[in-house]
């Protein structure tokens, strides 16, 4: 029972506490199966017990969203919904399955604008291995931006009647006519430069970029670490840049993901007004930008006053009376009286001085008939530094340019004035000024109605993680808006994943297994045979580490800065290799445990991979480069807890960046992990090939795989990788000695004497705790002494008497207690013994706790096993 205040009321002694206010609340447990009997009992004429109870009950939100889902899908059922015609037979399995592909489609477009996708002219060149390139351009003149003409594309030509069959052929070459262009100058001040993109893309890579700025399906195939989210982002750009009057549905399957792509987004030339967020995953955002719907409104609402503020400035340069600078409205007028009778003035008296050969005079006429130069006072000056004619004119083209823009944006904005609430704001901004939209495929499926209702339109969607989309949660973005004249207007559909990582989550077993549910559209569509890009370079792990997993690719290699930066060639420090299986026997007989149905652990694997982790902080390696993964929920909480219990809040040692399962992972990466297979009696779900390729593609520079090796090298489905593991020794081979970081090279043999070969997890945690303990030893010279503390703290109180309060209230010896040095504190608290032996006690509370400590913003266990255990 709780009080007025929301405050448990506790059954005390007599006499009974005075309560304040009269309303009393109970919060009571509802049994389903008690519930079901007094159910029974009513229809039989008994008493109804709930008739006085009002019931409110809240799931999981991330749960609970199947019934919005439902409907959306009933609602389509029953709309007509159109899908573009290029892809009817594609989606029913029909026909040529190359059909949507871009070389295939009647609007192909033959020249290209690239814009920063190339850093020179002969990254262009090596993109094109297999074109012939023509530029007319002198060498020295060949910068980028490039625009690219495929002479193997036909023109496009209008039907003129003819029999095609009487028309001459058309000749196609397969050359590449190459023009550069300069991007239109945007103001005299730093900032206005366009950013650029800093990524050398592959031949591969820039065949994706171009299929996806082609109308028509794109299907991009990506390993791990191959580039897939910075091929996304520059496909958006190029989109964004080309078709400036297009708008672009970003659809992931994850929050995370789309973070990803947004943080990589904001580093292009992509204004920022016109991006927007939708869903409740923009939290985890590295930012402080706000890009969610009521955060762009704000950003607006600021940016206008900032604008009109820009007006006030240009005003008082010009000298013009009047309240231009007070809304948008008369922001508009301003522009059109006073700012462009100006500029159509100068533009008439300066040109007729278009063939003066001066360019001192030149600069100087330039100089005193511009007539916003007082406007460009804070500007980088010389404004004028240009050397003739044209030059200047440009310059002065380009300042007039970045004051046009003010005035474009605020005529953009007006809106905003005229509708007066957040909602109707928001809904403006979605519909009329986003350009670029980003949601998740769940975001979609919930909110189809709404956005329908909205008006809502786009021409092109980009989808992350196709792979892990279930074929309806792909199919529904497709039909996010109506009809136009009973056509869709969608031209580009691009979709980028790795079917050969884990697919979508399937709760129920019969669907899954016998409806073949667990098959995504994009891995339909893959084995149907439609045209793919396969980025074949990754540039993410070690070679030797993509040697674990490369072979499950058709074709992988490693990109050159693997084999360059010292990163890379580099060993680990403390570990003799870059990746080992370790192998690890019973503890106290116990080999895997089993407390709950499906709730696997193992307490040998747990102790283990936490004294290595230790044991990594004790070296000096960054906590934040470290994870911990494994295959089992039960497991995941299991280490939590030793880790809580060893070293959690020790601020030497600390907790590592996640502690997480290998479903939960897909997608991230660190450059250190330690995975625990937790199965001793049986090989359990690692047997699914996908779920090992993510399991040994997450780290980039140190891999440590702990389980039960006897089990697993013999599985005809791991022989593959695990026949790369057993290779190396079984037992955890040790450098001490080493520092973090260190210079010796991977590829460096380690003297025998150098090397500390582990037996076992109880010798790992012992040596462990031995050099806990000698660090200690060693920080305590670092430490002020007593004497010195004292003379410290009377100094402080003799300055300030009120800075250590009540201090004199204290006795002595609690006060000497708070204030013994470290090293005088009993150093193995840190290494207090486990409470967690054998057995496991899984509190529904106590995990819910553990699971506050690290949650992401979509919660999917896509482990088959344990599913049951869930639902339990």
């Amino acid at each position: 029972m709780l009080d007025a205040n929301g405050r448990v009321i506790e059954d005390g002694p007599e006499p009974r506490p005075q309560l304040q206010g009269e309303n009393r609340c109970y919060r009571v447990w509802l049994d389903s199966n008690q519930y079901r009997l007094d159910m029974d009992d009513l229809q039989e004429g008994a008493d109804d017990v709930y008739e006085s109870f009002n019931i409110l009950m809240r799931r999981k939100p991330k749960e609970n969203n199947f019934k919005a889902v439902l409907e959306t899908i009933r609602h389509l059922m029953n709309t007509e919904c159109v899908v573009p015609p290029w892809l009817h037979d594609i989606l029913l399995g029909y026909g040529d399955p190359g059909a949507a592909h871009y070389s295939n489609m009647p609007n192909q477009e033959r020249s290209l604008e690239f814009n920063d996708t190339f850093m020179d002219y002969n990254h262009l060149e090596a993109s094109f291995p297999q074109y012939n390139l023509k530029c007319e351009v002198p060498v020295e003149n060949r910068q980028p931006p490039f625009r690219l003409i495929f002479e193997d594309v036909p023109i496009q030509k209008e039907s003129d009647g003819e029999d095609p069959e009487e028309k001459p052929e058309e000749k196609l070459t397969k050359s590449i006519l190459v023009q550069p262009y300069k991007y239109e100058a945007r103001g005299p001040y730093p900032s206005d430069k366009p950013k650029q993109n800093s990524i050398r893309f592959t031949p591969t890579q820039v065949e994706a970029i171009r299929a996806g700025m082609q109308p028509g399906l794109t299907l991009v195939v990506g390993p791990p670490g191959t580039g897939k989210t910075d091929v996304a982002v520059q496909i958006i750009s190029n989109i964004y840049h080309n078709h400036p009057n297009q708008r672009t549905l970003i659809v992931t399957h994850s929050n995370q993901a789309l973070n990803q792509l947004f943080e990589k987004i904001m580093a292009l030339d992509i204004d920022e007004r016109h991006l927007l967020r939708l869903g409740h995953g923009e939290e985890a955002l590295e930012t402080e930008k706000d890009y969610s719907r009521y955060g762009r409104v704000n950003y607006v609402l600021a940016k206008r006053m900032d604008l009109l503020s820009q007006v006030q400035k240009l005003q008082e340069a010009l000298g013009v009376s009047g309240d231009n600078a007070y809304t948008c409205e008369t922001a508009g007028y301003f522009y059109l009286y006073n700012v462009m009778a100006r500029w159509e003035k100068f533009q008439s008296q300066i040109s007729v001085h278009k063939g003066e050969a001066d360019a001192e005079k030149l600069r100087a006429e330039f100089e005193k008939e511009f007539p916003f130069g007082k406007f460009f006072a804070d500007a980088p000056q010389p404004l004028f530094k240009g050397a003739n004619y044209d030059e200047l004119m440009d310059i002065a083209c380009s300042n007039f340019r970045y004051i046009s823009d003010i005035f474009n944006e605020l005529e953009e904005f007006r809106a905003f004035e005229l509708l007066r609430t957040g909602l109707d704001r928001s809904k403006y901004l979605l519909v009329k000024e986003a350009k670029i939209i980003a949601m998740t495929c769940t975001h979609a499926a919930l909110k189809r109605k709404e956005l329908v209702n909205l008006g809502f339109r786009y021409d092109n969607i980009l989808m992350e993680e196709s792979a892990q989309i279930l074929e309806i949660e792909t199919f529904i973005p497709l039909l996010l808006q109506n009809p136009l004249d009973g056509l869709n207007r969608l031209k580009r559909w691009i979709m980028i994943g790795d079917h050969h990582q884990l697919p979508p989550v399937i709760k129920n077993m019969a669907f899954q297994k016998y409806s073949n549910m667990e098959q995504s559209l994009f891995t339909r569509l893959v084995r149907l045979g439609v045209p793919t890009v396969d980025l074949d370079g990754q540039g993410r792990a070690r070679a030797s580490i993509c040697s674990l997993y490369k072979w499950r690719y058709k074709k992988l290699e490693d990109l050159q800065h693997i084999f360059e930066r010292d990163e890379y060639k580099q060993a680990n420090p403390g570990f003799v290799h870059d990746y080992q299986l370790i192998n690890v026997e019973d503890f106290k007989g116990v080999g895997e445990s089993e407390p709950n149905p499906y709730f696997y652990q193992n307490l040998a694997e747990a102790e283990y991979i936490v004294a290595v982790y230790m044991y990594m902080r004790l070296l000096g390696y960054p906590a934040a480069k470290i994870s911990i993964l494994t295959t089992y929920n039960g497991q995941k909480h299991l280490i939590r807890d030793v880790i809580n219990a060893r070293c959690g809040n020790n601020p030497l040692i600390g907790w590592p960046h996640k502690i997480t399962t290998v479903d939960k992972y897909q997608g991230q990466q660190n450059d250190y992990i330690l995975i625990s297979l937790v199965r001793t009696k049986a090989v359990g779900h690692l047997r699914d090939v996908r779920r090992l390729v993510v399991a040994m593609s997450r780290a980039r520079l140190g891999l440590y795989v702990f389980g039960r090796v006897s089990l697993f090298k013999n599985c005809l489905e791991l022989q593959q990788t695990f026949k790369l593991l057993t290779q190396r020794p079984l037992k955890l081979s040790l450098v001490p000695e080493d520092k973090f970081p260190t210079d010796r090279l991977a590829s460096a043999a380690v003297a025998s004497q150098d090397i500390k070969t582990v037996e076992n997890m109880s010798e790992m945690a012992q040596f462990v705790y031995e050099r806990y303990m000698a660090k200690m030893e060693e920080l305590k010279g670092t430490l002020p002494s007593e004497e010195e503390l004292e003379a410290m703290r009377n100094q402080l109180l003799q300055e300030d008497e009120e800075s250590v309060p009540e201090a004199s209230e204290e006795p002595p010896e609690k006060r000497a207690a708070k204030e013994e040095p470290l090293s005088k504190k009993k150093t193995t608290e840190a290494f207090k013994p486990t409470p967690i032996l054998n057995e496991i006690n899984v509190d529904d509370t106590e995990m819910g706790q553990r699971e506050q400590i690290e949650e992401e913003a979509t919660d999917q266990d896509k482990t088959q096993e344990s599913a049951p255990a869930e639902e339990s």
